[in-house]
């Protein structure tokens, strides 16, 4: 269907025009099915502005679109009419608050209920959407609609769609539905933490998604990063309730099979991804990442350590100027337009040296350390101060003289071969620099 697109007093008139007809038809029934449709469509394409569209977004207007949206047997007419809602919930705030007073909010909870991948999508954006700017009682919806099972049961159903031998990708409305489902559990999750235990049981299926879908190009876009933010707030301790025999996060199979794609997402979206979109996109994965370390156990964890750590191949060079992960991510920690980022990656490498501050300043040098070290009132440690340092090798195999600051090998530095400076040089030299010092 295409609906020209109109301006000013035409286009109010025709919003106006459209709406009556849906009035009158909530209580006569008269319309034909495609007509329903029709008139719906052109709605929601006249509703994608505010301007001139106001009847849309007022009361009158939110309660013939829910008579439509949740009481119309027929799928397709009911789906139009939701469209319609979520595009004006979330164009104009003052809509959510007139949806929830309408009793709405119950019967998104209901919808929710219906087993499809449209019905969740839509009745999901909804719930998400009044999340913020309305006082819908989402406890309510726990204990009396069923929302964390209606949920967890379409996680469970799209973790289905990754068995074994079957394509690492979902279709388009499949995506859009667990999308929408994972930014509702993590704003719930988010307002509500007391009942993050009710979606306890999806953490199994969320993993198993995470673990075999294709990862997108850039990475961290729809589904990936809902899914990673969804398990940021999640119980993966198992702490409050036992829904699992084993943490799902380490499967006996093979414990480290989670934390390398999570690593492998982090190691691909830093390639890709522009450090001021890594800003706002690479930070909750590396808060999970430092979660997932806090609680793993010690074959996982000096995994981590091996992938993200630098290692001894990373100190032919001074550390962060080779093209490994965790020099790539060195650099990254000193980007002056990624504060979030810079603070994220210096607390992972400060967590996986122990929280140590000497191990910290051996893996990475101090020149990267100085700074997370200082703005966090933590001591300098003593090497930091000596000419070099001396870091133990992963396999206690002889020790290998490195530098504190640069973190480069000893042995691997370059050999200064030029003449010494004369008293009179080093003198010029001292007032040249003075000079500047003071411009």
């Amino acid at each position: 269907m295409n609906t020209r697109e109109l301006h000013g007093q035409e286009k109010l008139h025709e919003v106006t025009r459209l709406l009556n007809f849906l009035k009158k038809d909530v209580k006569e029934r008269r319309l034909e099915r495609t007509k329903q449709i029709e008139i719906l469509q052109k709605l929601r394409v006249h509703g994608r502005k505010t301007e001139n569209a106001g009847p849309i977004f007022e009361k009158e207007g939110i309660d013939v679109l829910s008579s439509y949206g949740f009481d119309e047997s027929d799928p397709e007419v009911a789906r139009e009419a939701l469209r319609c809602l979520a595009n004006a919930l979330l164009l104009e705030k003052s809509t959510r608050q007139i949806f929830v007073d309408l009793g709405n909010g119950i019967r998104a909870a209901e919808k929710l209920k219906e087993e499809n991948s449209d019905d969740e999508f839509l009745a999901a954006r909804l719930l998400f959407l009044t999340t913020y700017g309305s006082d819908l009682d989402y406890n309510k919806l726990f204990d009396e609609h069923g929302l964390a099972e209606s949920t967890n049961n379409h996680i469970y159903r799209h973790s289905k769609q990754f068995s074994k031998g079957r394509k690492k990708k979902l279709a388009q409305i499949d995506e859009l539905g667990l999308s929408e489902c994972l930014k509702m559990i993590f704003n719930i999750t988010s307002f509500y933490p007391h009942r993050a235990d009710a979606f306890s049981p999806s953490i199994p299926h969320i993993l198993k998604i995470l673990s075999r879908i294709e990862i997108p190009t850039p990475p961290l876009q729809a589904p990936v990063n809902y899914l990673i933010n969804t398990l940021l707030n999640l119980d993966l301790e198992a702490k409050k309730t036992k829904h699992f025999t084993t943490n799902p996060l380490f499967p006996k199979f093979d414990q480290n099979c989670n934390v390398d794609k999570l690593i492998n997402i982090l190691d691909q979206a830093v390639a890709m991804h522009k450090p001021e979109h890594l800003e706002t996109l690479a930070v909750p994965l590396l808060t999970l990442l430092r979660k997932i370390y806090d609680i793993a156990p010690e074959g996982p964890q000096k995994y981590m350590e091996w992938l993200l750590l630098p290692d001894d191949s990373d100190r032919d060079l001074p550390i962060g100027q080779s093209n490994t992960l965790s020099s790539r991510l060195l650099r990254l920690s000193t980007s002056p337009v990624a504060p979030s980022l810079r603070e994220g990656i210096s607390a992972l490498m400060f967590e996986l040296s122990g929280k140590d501050a000497s191990d910290f300043v051996r893996n990475v040098g101090y020149g990267f350390a100085a700074g997370f070290l200082m703005s966090h009132d933590l001591p300098i440690p003593e090497t930091a101060k000596e000419a070099f340092s001396t870091k133990p090798t992963r396999t206690g195999e002889q020790a290998i003289p490195i530098n504190p600051i640069t973190g480069q090998r000893l042995d691997a530095e370059p050999q200064d071969t030029e003449t010494p400076m004369t008293m009179e040089e080093k003198e010029r030299e001292a007032e040249r620099l003075f000079v500047l010092f003071e411009r």
